[in-house]
């Protein structure tokens, strides 16, 4: 078993006894994240209107940052359990809030794909090392509960970002960038006078970098031809051989885990049920939440015909339900079973995604059409989310407290990557203005079906965990 190192003379003067402060500084930096995800959704159309871009295309400013954040969460959580979960989240914050600068200021479409790369590393830099700390300082009693705090912070930061980012788009889509740049500087001052400074002693080498490489190549190729295999042909030979590069990419991946004496996760975390089973349902829901959202977005702002404004205001009642729910889920979890609750929650937006697509139709009625799907999903995702991200994370040891968080929340980003690719790929299919309808309506049974099947992975969630 793995061993921590007595925290540093800062670290033991801060101490592990102000869980508050902690979890309040740790969810501001999740929050300024997921805030940044759900803002730019909305500026999808701004952006491309500016660089007159395809869809196909501007859907990189969001897998850009998915695949180097998800390529990069478990490399990033090995090195702060070994060099200090303080330092991590700090160098993270800054380089995500510089980024966030250098995204405001960019001159050309493919310069803010680069910048939202760069985002991405200071983000899977910091994302670990704050639920490492979460885990590692708090009481065990008190891990679960942070960790739905945590999620809840960032399904809040999904319910405001579409009307903050639709007034600020009505000024520039790139005050979204900007408004990280305030959150990002009060959070790194309060980090570093709240933090304690804990490491764990053990990971004394670097997690393989070729497993890491081989993990990033797979996640941009998947992406790379879900994209573009309308334009190439999906029986082509370039689609073809790009997921024959992503299935080796997988194969080198996890060869390397198996035999590396510093894999870039360790197998021994798949020793628990739990944990397995959570990644699963994780990566299966996030899939169909990477696709819900965008694709409501291009509905309003396509064919109803809504303002940027106007769209973020329509958002905002489904991201409304998810906080709101989260704190009944967190009360039904003291009755329920966590799988039956994941479960439930999936079905809810399963069933959302139906209504959103019985009622797809040229001649857009909101209230009838639209918002009772959307309310729905937002029920939903607020029971499922929370329990999730807790039951994966909170039976892990301390030691593998950051290297686990990073494995969930790479299974989430895989999933993002997933969904939007997917979404790109179905869209692409459209033809005339009369098929468009239809062509939504598709996505949304796919995004039905993906939810569906993440509601039967979840009842593997209340297994037995192995000694």
């Amino acid at each position: 078993m793995a061993t921590q190192t007595a925290p540093s003379a800062e670290g033991a003067r801060q101490g592990p006894g102000r869980p508050s402060a902690i979890t309040f500084v740790v969810c501001s930096a999740a929050f300024m994240a997921m805030l940044d995800v759900f803002v730019v959704n909305v500026a999808f159309t701004g952006i491309g209107t500016e660089f007159d871009a395809r869809l196909a295309d501007l859907s990189w400013v969001l897998n850009a940052y998915a695949i180097v954040y998800a390529a990069l969460l478990v490399p990033a959580g090995r090195l702060a359990d070994r060099y200090g979960r303080k330092p991590a989240f700090l160098a993270g914050l800054a380089l995500f809030t510089a980024a966030s600068a250098a995204c405001s200021l960019a001159p050309q479409l493919g310069w803010l794909v680069f910048f939202r790369a760069v985002q991405a590393v200071g983000a899977a830099v910091l994302t670990p090392a704050s639920l490492g700390l979460l885990l590692t300082v708090l009481p065990t009693a008190r891990r679960a509960g942070a960790v739905r705090i945590w999620a809840t912070t960032s399904s809040f930061a999904a319910a405001v970002g579409p009307v903050v980012g639709g007034g600020l788009v009505e000024l520039s889509w790139r005050w979204v960038f900007l408004i990280n740049i305030p959150v990002g500087v009060a959070a790194f001052v309060a980090a570093r006078y709240v933090l304690p400074d804990l490491r764990d002693a053990s990971a004394a080498r670097i997690p393989d970098p070729l497993g890491t490489v081989a993990l990033a190549v797979a996640f941009g190729a998947v992406s790379l031809g879900l994209v573009k295999g309308q334009d190439w042909a999906w029986t082509g030979a370039a689609t073809i051989g790009t997921f024959t590069v992503a299935a080796a990419g997988i194969a080198v991946f996890v060869v390397r885990i198996l035999s590396h004496p510093t894999p870039v996760v360790d197998p021994a975390l798949f020793r628990t049920p739990a944990f397995v089973w959570a990644n699963i349902t994780v990566l299966m829901f996030c899939t169909a939440f990477g696709a819900v959202f965008p694709s409501v977005v291009l509905w309003l702002q396509g064919p109803a015909g809504y303002s940027t404004l106007v769209t973020g205001l329509a958002i905002a009642p489904g991201p409304l339900m998810v906080p709101l729910f989260a704190a009944v889920g967190r009360r039904l979890a003291k009755r329920v079973p966590a799988g039956v609750l994941v479960a439930a929650g999936n079905l809810l937006f399963a069933g959302g995604a139906l209504l959103l697509a019985s009622g797809a139709s040229l001649d857009t009625r909101y209230a009838t059409q639209i918002l009772p799907g959307w309310l729905v999903i937002g029920i939903g995702i607020g029971l499922a989310m929370p329990v999730m991200l807790s039951q994966a994370t909170a039976q892990l040891p301390g030691a593998q407290a950051a290297t686990g968080s990073a494995v969930v929340n790479t299974s989430r980003q895989l999933g993002y990557v997933l969904g939007v690719a997917i979404l790109v790929a179905v869209l692409g299919t459209a033809g005339p203005a009369l098929d468009l309808a239809h062509t939504f309506q598709h996505a949304w049974w796919f995004i039905a079906a993906i939810a569906a099947g993440s509601a039967a992975t979840a009842f593997g969630i209340t297994g037995r965990t192995r000694s």
